[in-house]
């Protein structure tokens, strides 16, 4: 036979609630355990609420600065120096022209990766060194998701394919173009010597 556990003090409750409507059949009255003292639990020294007291109309605290990801050209701004400093200065400063360029607007990411891999690699086995590639800036859609959507998909994209294999180690350095090569919409990229 199973053991029979102690009853909890909810389940002690129910059964007394339910008890006092039965009547027995035979013999005397049912006797009934009485119920243990509820005592309150310790409240706990530890805990901290949540959130700051505030008063309704109060007006809003300044929070704390949050530390958000960087933006894109930060991003490539932040990454090491690989070339001359020299020529990285005439290139950002757009004093260099691209000696080919490549307009991946209006292709998908499928479809502008194996262009820009075919780019680059002919550019490279070409021996030449400042290529210009043009991602747009992406269409700015109504975005009524849950989720917010980055605006253009080949602008974040093209920086990531360019460091991975195959174009990694024929990449020296990934730059955004300056204004008169299409600004924040193209990269120049200057490629390593064969």
């Amino acid at each position: 036979m199973a053991r029979r556990r102690p009853l909890s003090p909810e389940e002690a409750d129910l059964w007394r609630s339910v008890a006092r409507t039965a009547r027995p059949m035979h013999g005397p009255k049912l006797h009934l355990p009485e119920p243990p003292p509820v005592t309150e639990p310790p409240p706990m020294a530890h805990a901290k609420p949540r959130l700051s007291p505030f008063v309704l109309g109060e007006k809003h605290r300044a929070m704390e600065k949050r530390d958000l990801a960087p933006s894109l050209p930060d991003r490539i701004g932040q990454a090491p120096l690989r070339m001359d400093a020299g020529t990285h200065a005439k290139m950002t400063r757009g004093k260099l022209q691209p000696e080919a360029r490549i307009d991946l607007h209006g292709m998908t990411l499928a479809e502008a990766h194996p262009e820009l891999i075919r780019f680059i690699l002919n550019a490279h086995s070409a021996g030449l060194r400042l290529v210009l590639v043009i991602t747009g800036k992406g269409k700015r859609r109504d975005d009524t998701g849950a989720i917010p959507q980055r605006i253009g998909a080949l602008r974040h994209q093209v920086p990531h394919w360019l460091h991975l294999p195959p174009l990694g180690p024929v990449v020296l350095q990934v730059s955004e173009a300056h204004l008169k090569h299409g600004g924040g919409g193209a990269y120049y990229v200057y490629l390593r010597r064969r």
